[in-house]
């Protein structure tokens, strides 16, 4: 059983289907309680780092999140999902902290890129580091889909799991232990992102 995260703002909907696409049974998890039990969870994020916080916080799911992370179950953030598991952002001078559990901050594409902010579209990752379950059986160079104009900048580079270049070079996911994390949206990515989610439900699977 996977906990799909809801604090009312995330992409829920397209995460749930792709979940069960690959073979997950899925819970929503809208209280604390709801993440009892389930042996993985995804935090899903659309929107603004301050708000996905604040949301968390009001459905008492910031620590949930938190707490669940140190159980040592697999965690995936995804989008603002991924952003806010580091300590603070700098998005619309951002005053949240965030979930901490990586050290870094949140930062802006450089207006001095000439590039289109958002980035909205396909782009490639460059698989980095020692391998991370999450990307068996994907290619370094596969095309993901990326919604996004901040991205964190990670203070331990050893947790980088691929790196994509979109004017400058920004970790597109990271791994540590058993917290993953995409700046992409896997449920939006076609057959890559699939095998992403499937590898994570198995990462999941295993570890039960």
């Amino acid at each position: 059983m996977i906990g799909l995260i809801d604090y009312g703002s995330g992409n829920l909907r397209s995460v749930h289907k792709a979940l069960v696409k690959v073979g997950a049974q899925v819970r929503i998890a809208q209280r604390p309680e709801e993440l009892t039990g389930v042996r993985a969870a995804v935090l899903p994020g659309v929107g603004a780092f301050d708000d996905c916080i604040q949301a968390l916080r009001g459905r008492g799911l910031l620590e949930a999140a938190r707490g669940f992370i140190k159980s040592g179950r697999p965690f995936l953030g995804i989008c603002v999902g991924y952003q806010a598991l580091f300590e603070k952002s700098e998005e619309f001078h951002s005053c949240a902290a965030g979930l901490g559990v990586f050290q870094g901050k949140v930062v802006r594409f450089s207006d001095s890129s000439g590039l289109k902010i958002p980035q909205i579209g396909w782009n490639q990752l460059e698989i980095v580091g020692r391998e991370c379950p999450l990307y068996r059986g994907i290619a370094s160079g596969s095309y993901v889909y990326f919604v996004h104009s901040f991205f964190p900048k990670p203070t331990d580079l050893s947790i980088v799991a691929t790196r994509t270049v979109y004017g400058e070079t920004f970790a597109s996911s990271v791994w540590r232990d058993n917290v993953f994390a995409t700046q992409f949206h896997p449920e939006k990515s076609q057959k890559v992102g699939l095998q992403l989610l499937r590898n994570f439900v198995e990462f999941a699977n295993q570890r039960a």
